[in-house]
């Protein structure tokens, strides 16, 4: 009987830890606020905005599924943030042909004249910027930014990101948008996230809401 009680006295024990650690789970994560306005402090749609950190690089992950199409000889998102090592499909939706092409050092690659879905999707391997372009249509542009986080997105129409479910720690800050000059690199500041969340306010100098 004594080694009954002691027993279930251990299993009521590890229960309370489990449910401890349950209810101190919600702490781990938190949400950070982005606000983001043009050198003009307007505000700045289609900014991208990312956490990085040495966990942030632990936790990255390829991301699935991913597509950039061409409809209406456009590229369609005109944006698309990806986690390093997310493997890219570039279906052809237009009734004519296209020849989809990147020479940013961060990957280099050619899609030639093709219609309908490549075999083989284009692997973005390192963080940085890509610029992507049409060899037959030059008006047609489109920005790849492949970053090394679980922790990013884009800002919507009025310059506003919600990042939720991120570990409380200490990062960089990261922004970039299209309209900097050519190459120009995401600005970066720090950032310290407690379990409270945060909120944050960038001005991007050198970009443009128009």
């Amino acid at each position: 009987m004594p080694v009954r009680l002691s027993a279930d006295r251990r299993f009521r024990r590890a229960a309370a830890v489990l449910a401890g650690l349950a209810l101190a789970l919600p702490a781990l994560a938190a949400r950070l606020t982005v606000q983001v306005n043009d050198g003009a402090n307007r505000p700045l749609g289609d900014a991208v905005v990312y956490l990085e950190s040495p966990a942030a690089r632990a936790a990255v992950k390829p991301a699935t599924g991913v597509e950039i199409s061409q409809v209406d000889k456009r590229f369609q998102p005109v944006i698309t943030v990806v986690p390093v090592g997310t493997a890219v499909s570039f279906p052809n939706r237009d009734t004519v042909r296209h020849h989809v092409y990147s020479l940013s050092p961060v990957k280099p690659f050619e899609i030639k004249l093709y219609i309908g879905t490549p075999a083989a999707p284009v692997v973005f391997d390192k963080p940085g910027v890509a610029v992507l372009g049409c060899n037959i249509h030059d008006t047609m542009a489109a920005w790849t930014v492949i970053v090394e986080t679980p922790w990013y997105g884009k800002t919507d129409a009025n310059g506003r990101l919600v990042l939720d479910n991120v570990p409380p720690g200490s990062y960089r800050l990261r922004t970039w948008h299209a309209s900097l000059p050519p190459a120009a690199p995401a600005a970066e500041r720090p950032l310290t996230l407690t379990a409270d969340g945060a909120s944050a306010a960038y001005i991007l100098a050198g970009a443009s809401a128009n």
